[in-house]
């Protein structure tokens, strides 16, 4: 039995949104037309995916699984769409992704020198582009901040960087030479994902705002409305007068990773990951450097 994508995407659509009404509409397709390609669905998988009552629509166990399984599923499928077109376009490309004050010139340029034919192509990616991105295909390989959803990804550390925690310049505690997490606490706390990936054991009270990347975490920091926590590479890539980086030695460093998508067979990708691995130790040292202008030379 071969899975339709078509149907999977209805399937995601519904439950996503658990309303059959809602999900027709964001789809562009009359409601009793959604029904019959999810019944159709459940008919081949041989599973009921809903149940459906006065109450509402929630999730079988089946539906559970297979909301886990479809996401990957889709993302790898649109991968492989992006890389015939890409192939069809002629010549050889890599595309690398890269996480603010993460260097990317030490692999790159040792991946140049066996593959100088190759165009890499490099971006800057989001906390929450890092596992969307690879599992599309936007990106062949990612350098990667955790935590990040490692599912459907092959995640390989490479080097562990100190945090920093960031302060309004007027801050009580701007300008030490280093905190503690005693020292902070009370404070709230901008930050970018659930309270469980806060990097501190004791934890801050959530300050309500969410920063999708360093620079909208920033400017909350600047404006006082919370305190956050960088890596180091991250303070000298966004150097500026009104935040205050701090260091904090009794938090854990944090990890940075090469990642692809599982289901990704690339030699080139694979050569990628191990001229990224083999030059780890230069790319840490480089993060005490302004990587922008190491892009730039």
């Amino acid at each position: 039995m071969d899975l339709d994508l078509r149907k999977l995407r209805y399937f995601l659509a519904v439950a996503d949104r658990l309303h059959f009404g809602r999900a027709a509409e964001e789809l562009h397709i009359a409601q009793p037309a959604l029904s019959r390609q999810i019944r159709a669905l459940e008919q081949d998988l041989g599973a009921p995916l809903f149940t459906r009552d006065r109450h509402g629509v929630a999730l079988t166990d089946a539906g559970t699984q297979l909301l886990a399984d479809a996401g990957p599923l889709l993302a790898s499928a649109h991968a492989v769409r992006r890389r015939v077109t890409v192939a069809a376009r002629g010549g050889r490309r890599l595309a690398v992704g890269f996480r603010t004050g993460i260097p990317v010139i030490p692999a790159a340029r040792a991946f140049e020198a066996r593959h100088p034919d190759v165009v890499l192509d490099v971006q800057r990616i989001e906390w929450d582009d890092q596992a969307p991105m690879l599992l599309d295909g936007r990106i062949d390989v990612g350098f990667v901040r955790l935590p990040i959803d490692e599912t459907g990804l092959r995640v390989t550390p490479l080097y562990t960087e100190p945090l920093m925690v960031v302060l309004p310049a007027d801050h009580r505690l701007a300008g030490k030479e280093e905190v503690t997490e005693a020292d902070l606490a009370g404070e709230p706390l901008v930050w970018h994902a659930g309270p469980g990936t806060q990097p501190t054991r004791r934890p801050h009270p959530d300050s309500g705002l969410r920063a999708r990347g360093v620079e909208e975490k920033l400017e909350h920091v600047a404006a006082g409305r919370g305190i956050s926590f960088v890596g180091r590479s991250e303070t000298v890539f966004y150097s500026r007068p009104d935040i205050s980086y701090v260091p904090i030695p009794e938090l854990a460093p944090e990890q940075v990773c090469l990642a692809m998508a599982a289901s990704r067979t690339s030699p080139l990708a694979d050569d990628f990951f191990a001229a990224a691995q083999a030059t780890a130790e230069i790319t840490a040292e480089c993060g005490n450097y302004d990587l922008g202008a190491a892009v730039s030379e």
